[in-house]
């Protein structure tokens, strides 16, 4: 055998695998490569090569031309079925290869290369077994007419991801979307590779064009640091996004629910919250990028479901806790938490006297659900009715995890609620609803949560 035609062997098996991630080619090419090879000679003709790879592999005159490298996560393998078949392919002709070159005249070094990048191909091929053998959460079987295609905007985030477990665990096929400011990866990772799952990297001010039966539309930060970090994309994502969401319901026929937020009563003069109160906003004030970009996308959806008969439905979310919530949100349950588990200060700002309820995010998700399939159109309240002062909660924190963290008082942040309490009855009335998840047990899963992740911050500040 030449060493030119050993030289085609190699090339043929290297170069699809290099660019068959760059050129993702169709079936038919690779027929077509395949087809090209002689049967007896093992060689491969010109013919059969796209013309995308001919102009860029015009020659081929020595093993030290080839250039086989890979490079990135094997996950994006993963998402390339046809590129699975390139390595494996590869490695059998480089495998053919090999054993042939035993039987020729050759130089050792080129021998050494040859062998290296067999090795090279066959790890990944092992990579791609594990990643296609991965073990999936259980998920029910729904025929046609029961599986729905949901959009999830913010899916990757503390209650999307939430969200996206019921709804995949249910046999629904989930889209998320999310640009991944406040979202993580590894809220929704288990889920990567399923059939019935689909992840986008996208901002929702601009506009999506998707298939989808319901739309959860949950993108926006949450946490007065995140929305305040940059207002002004605040309100545009509340604002444009909502109408591009709106905006793709129509078109599609899909309905969508709105995640709205109790900061639409802002600091209330009526206690507990009901949903016929217009609530006392701060329209200029620093929570306003939050409280104002919410209030107008109630006022867009209801626009819509007015002028353009789109299907809409409002949740008015209270204080939500549980596993997955971003460790330096600065949100009360967040900062508690953290301060205790390291033993440093628990630290309330203004006198602890102000009051908060708190819903564990599973009761969220049931009601999100129920209210995404029922017939009731108005906004409804979903939040846990039990109202606690800062400093009862500081102190029921500080219980549970046990330590020496004192508590301290620092100066009030503007425009902080004092009072803050859902009436529920709706909820009860028209969903059924009620939370379920006492604060103790929901505490001490999230404590759990919270543990493990500073290990892992711990870890990463240690030397290597």
């Amino acid at each position: 055998m030449s060493q030119s035609l050993l030289c085609g062997r190699l090339a043929f098996g290297a170069r699809y695998c290099v660019y068959g991630m760059a050129s993702m080619l169709t079936q038919s090419e690779l027929n077509r490569a395949c087809m090209g090879r002689s049967k007896e000679m093992g060689c491969y003709s010109s013919n059969a090569f796209p013309d995308s790879l001919r102009a860029r592999d015009s020659s081929c005159r020595g093993m030290k031309k080839i250039s086989l490298k890979f490079t990135g996560s094997p996950c994006k393998f993963h998402s390339n079925p046809l590129f699975t078949c390139f390595v494996i392919l590869s490695v059998k002709l480089l495998a053919d290869a090999l054993e042939s070159s035993k039987n020729y005249e050759r130089n050792d070094s080129e021998y050494l290369l040859l062998s290296k990048k067999l090795d090279n191909l066959t790890l990944q091929v092992n990579r791609l077994q594990d990643l296609t053998s991965k073990p999936f959460p259980r998920v029910k079987e729904l025929n046609y007419m029961n599986k729905k295609r949901i959009l999830v905007t913010g899916g990757a985030g503390f209650v999307g991801s939430h969200l996206v477990d019921r709804l995949m665990s249910e046999g629904h096929e989930v889209t998320i979307v999310d640009n991944f400011f406040t979202g993580s990866k590894k809220n929704i990772e288990h889920w990567i590779g399923h059939e019935n799952f689909e992840l986008i990297r996208h901002d929702i001010i601009n506009p999506l064009y998707v298939e989808v039966d319901q739309i959860y539309h949950l993108a926006s930060p949450a946490s007065p640091p995140h929305y305040m970090f940059n207002p002004v994309k605040t309100i545009k994502t509340n604002t444009i996004g909502t109408i591009n969401l709106l905006g793709l319901a129509r078109r599609v026929g899909a309905r969508i629910l709105v995640a709205s937020t109790s900061e639409v009563y802002g600091d209330p003069l009526v206690h507990p919250q009901n949903e016929d109160y217009w609530g006392h906003v701060n329209p200029i004030g620093p929570r306003s990028c939050y409280d104002e970009g919410k209030r107008v996308a109630e006022a867009l959806s209801y626009a819509y479901a007015k002028q353009e008969k789109v299907e809409v439905r409002v949740a008015r979310i209270f204080n939500t806790y549980g596993p997955r919530m971003h460790i330096n949100d600065g949100r009360v349950v967040s900062n508690f938490i953290q301060q205790a588990l390291q033993n440093n200060s628990i630290t309330i700002y203004g006198s602890g006297k102000q009051t908060r309820s708190f819903q564990y995010v599973s009761d969220l998700v049931d009601g999100l659900i129920l209210l995404m399939n029922s017939n009731y159109s108005s906004p409804i309240n979903l939040g846990n009715p039990e109202e606690y002062t800062i400093e009862e909660f500081a102190s029921v924190i500080k219980e549970i995890i046990g330590g020496v963290s004192p508590i301290v008082k620092q100066s009030g942040v503007q425009d902080d609620p004092q009072r803050r309490r859902p009436d529920i009855k709706r909820a009860k009335l028209y969903l059924g609803w009620s939370p379920k998840v006492p604060l103790t047990l929901g505490l001490k899963r999230t404590i759990k949560y919270f543990e493990k992740e500073l290990i892992k911050e711990n870890a990463k500040d240690q030397p290597v």
